[in-house]
């Protein structure tokens, strides 16, 4: 029987679980599959009536709103496995309403440790005071704030000192718990610090040491796998990251209305001059040709009483995710802009006196055989600032960019809308596939990525997407997928189906139920 805690509140009615489905997801099997499957979903007195709902604590050392996995893995613990969640992170973005709105899941929010006050010590000694103020917090919230769950879900990196103190907790209140391998702490330290640094293989030490401990573990692909497996002695389950039901192409009523929400952001941004705020409207945008409010327009689409369509000078909207880290070079992205300009011109054989002209045909509706592109760029991150003042300097005549921070429920839409996606990752461990490439796919939007080690076990090439190495081939592949654009462009039509293809093949909800779920209970029936 599980233990439980004083304030636990009792459950309602058993759900009917051997023909219910959760938010369309398939149905249980049946009702005995599901309970030799999962003994933490309830427990039973001799009378019949339900005891008490199990409880799982998903821990997060890092902003909740910037961790999607740990996030869906909350909705599934409290959707499939229908379990009270305790999600223990710090603050920051505010997680997806899904999140929010669900009564089974319960947000307690540490405070973050900043280390300004500590700027006159030295930078070991800084770092060493950061980690234990953070221990100390991390083990108040997880042993005395939070009722004791039956397992702790923790995420991985960062390591230090979250592993130390999800351990100790686990020991405290005799809760075992699982670690959710991301990617290797010690990796992303090296990039700063570089592999030899002697913080880092202490960093490195700790991770392997705690990490051993852990009574399960999950991660994200087959490669870091047998890493664990070969040189840490960790045996892991691999859970892909797979995209939830919310990432969806967008239909033109959702595309329409997201437009006008980032109007502004994206048509008129303070000082900038470019080929979006030069040549904004079209013949078939302005509120005068159609005797329409200007409401009803955007600069990608138009509306006309009930019915909606995309314009067809419209630019090519590229998408880009990014934490704004030094695992993601992103100048990679700038030069290629840069040739993907130089090179229109050549083949269409326009000097550096046109520009103003271009933009006024553009304005006037003409299309010409490669389109601008307008490139969002979404995300936070300590190199965002450094970026933006580069893009500032470039003179590009048929390249825009724009860099913003969208909702949890707006991202979707904007990758739904999109026509290309591109992905920087790089990994720093070379054995995590970047999440952002999911959820592209899962919108249906095909994807440039930059090539690394485990990348073609998410990529495959001229089905869902292309590889580039050099801001030269990232360049070749704008020219060939956008030429025509938006009527005759095949092979990005392709690449679309492809995406398409990828996502409906599997979905986080089902991954989630074949994998994690199967650990988690194995987990904490070895305990009882």
């Amino acid at each position: 029987m599980f233990r439980p805690a004083k304030d636990w509140h009792a459950l309602s009615p058993l759900p009917n679980l051997t023909l219910s489905t959760v938010a369309g997801r398939r149905p249980y099997r049946s009702l005995s599959l599901w309970l030799r499957a999962s003994p933490i979903c309830l427990t039973s007195r001799s009378d019949g009536l339900m005891e008490k709902r199990g409880r799982v604590a998903v821990v997060v050392l890092g902003d909740i709103g910037r961790s999607p996995r740990m996030q869906y893995h909350a909705l599934s613990l409290a959707q499939q496995a229908h379990l009270e969640v305790d999600i223990v992170a710090n603050g920051g973005s505010d997680p997806h309403m899904a999140v929010k709105e669900n009564q089974s899941i319960h947000l307690h929010k540490m405070t973050s440790v900043n280390l300004q006050g500590l700027s006159k010590l030295s930078s070991p000694v800084a770092l060493l005071l950061k980690a234990a103020m953070q221990f100390i917090i991390l083990v108040w919230f997880l042993c005395f704030k939070i009722p004791r769950p039956d397992v702790f879900v923790v995420q991985n990196p960062p390591s230090v000192p979250t592993l130390a103190a999800v351990k100790l907790s686990s020991w405290l209140r005799r809760s075992p718990f699982v670690i959710d391998w991301h990617n290797f702490g010690y990796t992303l330290l090296g990039l700063s610090h570089g592999r030899g640094h002697v913080i880092v293989k202490i960093y490195h030490w700790f991770e392997k040491y705690f990490g051993r401990m852990a009574d399960g573990s999950l991660c994200v692909t087959k490669a870091m796998q047998h890493e664990l497996a070969q040189n840490w002695g960790i045996k892991a389950t691999v859970l892909y990251d797979q995209p939830p039901e919310f990432f969806h192409p967008a239909s033109l009523e959702e595309k329409h209305e997201l437009f006008h929400r980032l109007e502004n952001s994206i048509c008129h941004p303070n000082g900038i001059r470019d080929c979006v705020t030069a040549a904004q409207r079209g013949p078939d945008s302005g509120a005068a040709i159609h005797g329409l409010d200007q409401s009803s327009n955007t600069l990608f689409s138009t509306q006309i009483g009930n019915d909606i369509f995309l314009k067809a000078n419209r630019p090519a909207l590229v998408v880009s995710s990014t934490s704004w880290t030094p695992d993601e070079d992103f100048g990679i992205l700038l030069e290629a802009a840069v040739m993907y300009d130089r090179r229109v011109a050549a083949a269409l054989s326009e000097d550096d006196s046109v520009e103003e002209k271009i933009w006024m045909d553009i304005n006037n509706g003409k299309q010409y055989l490669y389109p601008r592109l307008l490139f969002i760029i979404t995300g936070k991150g300590p190199e965002r600032r450094k970026y933006e003042e580069q893009i500032k300097k470039l003179n590009l005549r048929r390249v825009a960019f724009r860099t913003m921070w969208l909702s949890a429920e707006d991202y979707p839409i904007l990758l739904g809308s999109a026509d290309l996606g591109v992905s920087l990752h790089t990994s720093s461990s070379g054995l995590d596939l970047p999440m952002k490439v999911v959820d592209m796919f899962g919108c249906g939007l095909p994807v440039c990525a930059v090539s690394f080690s485990c990348i073609t076990e998410l990529v495959e090439v001229e089905k869902n997407g292309l590889l580039f190495s050099t801001s030269s081939e990232l360049a070749d592949e704008f020219m060939m997928l956008f030429k025509g654009f938006p009527e005759k462009c095949d092979t990005l039509n392709s690449l679309r189906d492809g995406a398409l293809a990828t996502a409906s093949s599997a979905r986080w909800s089902t991954e989630w139920e074949m994998h994690a779920l199967p650990l988690i209970s194995e987990v904490i029936s070895r305990k009882q």
